[in-house]
Formats: structure tokens, C-alpha cells, sequence
């Protein structure tokens, strides 16, 4: 009896010591650490092979120089010294020296949106001069997008959610919103009061096969322009709602810091026209702050602050950076995103809108900036209350909920623009998945059909 007893307890012992922990549960702690490591991915030596391309003899004295300066940037994750994916090209955009190299041994061209643009903004001026409106030169398009989730990155049989992108249609430039089809006979679009405008799905995954979502629809974009003039500009009603609403501090990346508050003032002192104070952030911006790709947005505090520490922007950053110096200097601005639909250079963007009494909400591309290209005083502000015939507009405003609501953090966490995934067991992080599009341009003769490559941010 005795010896069963023993061989009892043992086998229970046992159990309880062999016995699989609980699944750890969600921390944002945990996910933030993981979405740091994923874009701070690159060793010393792989930098130094990047920069070797133009500066042969680089020296471990100029790597601390330039970390030093937040030109290279880098972090100390898990106890080791770990570079940004994009550390490399990005010292040759912020640093003076390093972009001088460059240039000197490639040369300067115009993108291809600077490109399309080119021809673009004269157009847009010249109908809106003709026409006497603001919103001239539509552009309709086609497009079918398509988010491919790897195959095997959830579960045989598991249910997928997806929230894909979707032109909005409460917006005066975007116009004739039509919806073509889904990839799955059940979908959810969101209401218009939604700030970020999606259609949403879900899909069982299949083992040793992607989950594909896709939607096909078609809108038309049309260009913007205002012909400011300081004279044009009321006094602000400072107590109607709109005015409040977008004149106040927004969590957590429209603070006002008295770093940043000590910088309006600054740039805006003896001023009291909106329009010229607005002028004066921008040019400011355009000026001192070069576009750099950037670091997943989820992974920064805040952003206004972190452009300035670092001296560089990618669009949102800037974008952001712009409406908080515009609201704390009384100047009613907000965030708005979708995509730049250039043809050959469609890519994520983000710009801003700002109200001007007597106007209206105006569009302002702070990261378009002050273009190469500009041949006169129109074009030279012309996105300092204009925007260009190519775009999608998707949001207007950042970090709101999505509808239906997300169990988990989003992958971006203040944008949303190539999509949201999740299943029962977490959020799907970008490397998990991919985004790919293709535009029919239906009335333009250059650009009919575009099969645009699959991104995937790794």
C-alpha cells in the first residue's frame, strides 16, 4: 500500500512539475521592446559597410561623433548597442558633411513625385485662377489593395480580422467614392464619423497558405489651392467650438511643452496675422528639418519632441510638428493621412489642414515643404494652402479608435494607413504581413495601368 501511495505521489509530483506555464499575458512592455528590436535590427559593422560606400576610411571616431549628434541613429537594447534599419541612408540626409559627400558623387534629381508634381501644381493654379474655385484638376482612379498575411503566421483554422484602408467620403476634394468589391463576402465599413476610414473583414487561416484580404473600389482627387493673402485672414472667434477644439493639446503627441512653447513664441514674436505666423513655422521647418525615413511611430513618446532632438522627419513627424507650433500660436490645425497617389511614387503620407477665418480649413504638405522645382512665388508656397491632384485621404485625425474596435495595440498606433491585423492570440506586427496595390489612372493617358510592388516593412 505504501509503495502505491509512493508511486501516487510521484506521478503527481511530476505532473505538477512538467506542467506548461499559462500563455504570458499581453504587455505593452514586452511588445514595445519587440517593435524596438525589429527596427533597430543592424550591427556597427553592417552601418559601417553602408557609409564605407562613401566614405571609405570612416573612423569609430566619427561614429560616436555622429551618434553623438543623433545623426546615426542607435539604442542599447538587451545590453547591446543595436543601429536603425535605415541608420545608414539617414546620416546622409541629416548631416551636412555626410549629404555634401553624396551629392557630390551622385548628383541631385528630382523624385518622382517632385516629377508629377511638376507639371501638377501649374495645372492646379492655372484652372483654379480660371475657374475662380479651389478645388480644380480631379484625377480618378481604380485601385484594388490587397494585404497578404504569411503563410502559417496564425494558426490552421483560427479566425484572422482585418482592417484595410478606404477612401473617405466626407471630404470637399475627394469625390465619387464607389465601391467595387471584397475578398470576403461579409464586410464592415466604418461610419463617416470615424476618423480613420476602413473596411473591415475577417478569415479563418488555412494551414501552408497566406491569408489574403483584398478590396477593389474607385474615387476621384482633385486638387486644392488658396490664394492666400495675409489681408484675406479674419480674427479668430476664440470661443466657438471649432476653434477650441483645435487650438488645445492632444495626447500625447500635440503637447505643449515649454520647450515647444518657448519655440512658437519665438518664431511667431511681433506677428498677430494667423497666416503669416503659419508661414513662418513652415518655411522654419522646411528649412531645418531634412526628411529622413522614420522609426515606427508606436515606438516614440512624442513626436514633435523627437524631430527636434533629432533634427530630421519623415512626413507625420514634421506634419505633427507643424500642428502643435500652429496651435500653440492660436492657429487651428489637425492631422490628416491617407496616401500620396503618384504615379510610379505612391507610397504612405501625411500632411495637416489649418483653419484661416474668412477661408476655411486650408491643406498644408509640410514634409512637400518648399519644392525644388518652384519657378515662382505660387509654386514656391503653393503647400502652404494647397495639395496636389494625387492623393487618398484616409484619416483626419491620429491615434482614434477603430471601428470595430481592436482587442489589441494596432501595429501603428498613431496613423493607419496600410492596414490592421489581429487573431485571438495577439496583433499581427508589419514583418508578419505584407501590402501590395494597383491603381488604374482612368483618366490619364500617361499613367493607364500601375502594378505597384508589394511593400513589407521589416
Amino acid at each position: 500500500m505504501k509503495n502505491l501511495l509512493y508511486i501516487v505521489f510521484l506521478f503527481v509530483f511530476v505532473s505538477a512539475c512538467s506542467t506548461k506555464p499559462e500563455n504570458k499575458p499581453y504587455s505593452w512592455d514586452d511588445d514595445l521592446h519587440q517593435r524596438l528590436l525589429t527596427d533597430f535590427c543592424l550591427t556597427e559593422s553592417q552601418v559601417k559597410d553602408y557609409i564605407r560606400k562613401y566614405i571609405p576610411d570612416v573612423t569609430d571616431e566619427q561614429m560616436r561623433q555622429w551618434e553623438a549628434s543623433n545623426a546615426l541613429e542607435c539604442m542599447v537594447l538587451d545590453g547591446e548597442k543595436r543601429y536603425f534599419r535605415n541608420a545608414g541612408p539617414n546620416l546622409f540626409r541629416v548631416d551636412s558633411a555626410c549629404y555634401d559627400i553624396k551629392i557630390a558623387k551622385e548628383g541631385t534629381a528630382l523624385s518622382g513625385s517632385e516629377k508629377v508634381n511638376k507639371e501638377n501644381l501649374p495645372e492646379v493654379i492655372t484652372a483654379v485662377k480660371k475657374e475662380n474655385k479651389a478645388i480644380v484638376a480631379p484625377k480618378r482612379m481604380r485601385v484594388t489593395y490587397t494585404l497578404t498575411v504569411d503563410t502559417n503566421a496564425v494558426p490552421a483554422g483560427k479566425l484572422v480580422r482585418c482592417w484595410l484602408p478606404y477612401p473617405r467620403t466626407d471630404q470637399a476634394r475627394q469625390r465619387d467614392v464607389k465601391f467595387i468589391s471584397a475578398s470576403e463576402p461579409e464586410y464592415v465599413f466604418s461610419p463617416q464619423e470615424c476618423r480613420h476610414s476602413t473596411l473591415y473583414m475577417e478569415k479563418r487561416a488555412v494551414q501552408g497558405e497566406p491569408t489574403v484580404f483584398s478590396e477593389t473600389f474607385e474615387y476621384t482627387s482633385c486638387g486644392e489651392w488658396h490664394n492666400l493673402c495675409a489681408e484675406d485672414v479674419l480674427p479668430y472667434d476664440t470661443t466657438a467650438a471649432l476653434y477650441k477644439e483645435y487650438t488645445a493639446e492632444r495626447e500625447k503627441h500635440i503637447v505643449f511643452s515649454p520647450r515647444l512653447r518657448e519655440l512658437a513664441a519665438k518664431l511667431t514674436a511681433g506677428e498677430t496675422n494667423p497666416y503669416l505666423k503659419a508661414k513662418r513655422i513652415f518655411r522654419w521647418i522646411n528649412d531645418h528639418f531634412p526628411w529622413a525615413s522614420a522609426r515606427e511611430y508606436s515606438t516614440i513618446e512624442n513626436i514633435p519632441e523627437y524631430v527636434l532632438d533629432n533634427r530630421h522627419g519623415d512626413c507625420g513627424q514634421v506634419s505633427l510638428l507643424f500642428i502643435t507650433l500652429c496651435r500653440i500660436s492660436g492657429i487651428p490645425a489637425h492631422f490628416q493621412s491617407g496616401f500620396m497617389m503618384h504615379p510610379r511614387a505612391w507610397n504612405l503620407h501625411d500632411w495637416a489642414e489649418v483653419y484661416f477665418e474668412g477661408v476655411g480649413w486650408v491643406p498644408v504638405d509640410q514634409s512637400f515643404g518648399i519644392p525644388a522645382f518652384a519657378r515662382n512665388a505660387d509654386e514656391e508656397y503653393f503647400f502652404l494652402g494647397g495639395i496636389d491632384s494625387w492623393r487618398m485621404i484616409v484619416n483626419t485625425d491620429y491615434g482614434m479608435p477603430l471601428v470595430p474596435e481592436k482587442k489589441y495595440p494596432r501595429s501603428e498606433t498613431v496613423d493607419f494607413q496600410r492596414g490592421e491585423v489581429e487573431w485571438e492570440g495577439g496583433n499581427l506586427y508589419f514583418p508578419q504581413w505584407s501590402y501590395h496595390m494597383d491603381i488604374d489612372y482612368l483618366n490619364s493617358v500617361s499613367y493607364t495601368h500601375l502594378t505597384l510592388p508589394t511593400k513589407r516593412i521589416v
